[in-house]
């Protein structure tokens, strides 16, 4: 074999030997950073987006705008992943985006595994019904037991005065301003993004069912959404709660004071702790609260609950009308007797009480 052959044959094993020892040495390499950590995650102080949930997984939130980079570095510094370098090269040999949301990762997982998921975008997404009538520490404890996030911190961000100023709302908190839906959340979604994306609901239900409500003052909207979170509480047969808006707007314009037992039993569950009373008694109505309105002319400091859009159009759109009372006439069905006078009224409770209506 002429030397120059046996030259290059030899230089083309050293080659390929030399290609195959990188490729093993890369593959090697890869391997070794693909494979989760040895120690435990640990998440930095002040860290938000991860979370350790108590069956040991972690809830990671992906938001919208955040970079492959970015997530990698979070990853890293938390000890999720080996390497936050070959996070980067994963994400630049395969540049499907990671797509905005939470996620739950069960570690220890390979990087090629938490990319995959994170790519995917399956989510883990709860179901949880927020019923009308609710008040926000109902909402907290519907919310905490089905994961999506803690009482207390969902009832801080309700109160956050950074998210009340942003949907111009008046009162202290978001309550009545959160509508009542069946919502699909995250498990360990954000308190903040949850009491956000319920106040979106409601302005979006508010504004098509409404569009004269963008020209109200929040002072005046707040007004239609007080009234209206009163008639959620009070009626039980829809056609009815025009006609119960309609006694609360005749009531205000002479200066009568509403007297509603829903706001009275608002004191008794959501500000004085107590639970739902059966019945009403003459000593509940003289507690002295600025949410009584049988003591406190006028509306109440705020909303009582979180009103449906039954109520909302009563509020918007009350009956015309002289009434200026309304009691039980039916427990069974819910249906109301309503009075222009106090005589009327009066004599309507006598036939209650003895069943003649």
């Amino acid at each position: 074999m002429p030397k120059f052959i046996r030259t290059i044959s030899k230089f083309l094993a050293i080659l390929i030997g030399a290609i195959l020892a990188v490729s093993a040495a890369c593959l090697g390499l890869a391997l070794f950073f693909n494979t989760p950590p040895e120690d435990p995650p640990s998440i930095p102080q002040g860290v938000e987006t991860i979370k350790k949930t108590e069956d040991g997984s972690y809830i990671v939130e992906i938001r919208s705008g955040d970079t492959a980079m970015a997530v990698g570095k979070r990853l890293a510094d938390a000890n999720i992943i080996r390497s936050r370098l070959f996070w980067n090269v994963l994400s630049r040999i395969n540049p499907e985006h990671i797509k905005a949301g939470v996620y739950s990762l069960d570690l220890p997982m390979t990087q090629f595994e938490i990319r995959s998921l994170l790519v995917s975008g399956r989510q883990i997404l709860v179901r949880v019904t927020i019923p009308e009538g609710s008040t926000l520490k109902k909402n907290a404890a519907i919310l905490e037991a089905a994961g999506i996030c803690g009482a207390e911190e969902f009832l801080a961000a309700a109160a956050d005065p950074e998210i009340t100023a942003k949907y111009r709302v008046p009162g202290e908190t978001m309550e009545g301003y959160l509508y009542p839906d069946t919502y699909l959340f995250p498990q360990g979604f954000p308190a903040a993004r949850v009491v956000q994306t319920m106040a979106d609901t409601f302005f979006s239900r508010l504004r098509q069912a409404f569009p004269e409500a963008d020209s109200l003052t929040p002072d005046e909207l707040n007004q239609r959404v007080i009234i209206a979170s009163i008639v959620e509480r009070e009626y039980r047969i829809p056609d009815e709660a025009p006609l119960m808006a309609g006694v609360f707007y005749n009531r205000l314009r002479i200066g009568m004071p509403l007297q509603s037992c829903a706001t009275v039993e608002y004191i008794i569950t959501e500000i004085q702790g107590r639970p739902h009373p059966e019945r009403l008694f003459t000593r509940d109505t003289e507690i002295r609260d600025p949410y009584n309105t049988y003591i406190r002319p006028g509306l109440p400091p705020g909303p009582i609950s979180a009103p449906g859009m039954v109520a909302l159009r009563a509020s918007f759109e009350p009956a015309a009308s002289t009434y200026l009372y309304f009691r039980v006439a039916d427990p069974s069905t819910g249906r109301h007797y309503f009075s222009e006078t106090l005589d009327d009224h009066i004599r309507a409770g006598v036939l209650y009480l003895k069943g003649s209506f």
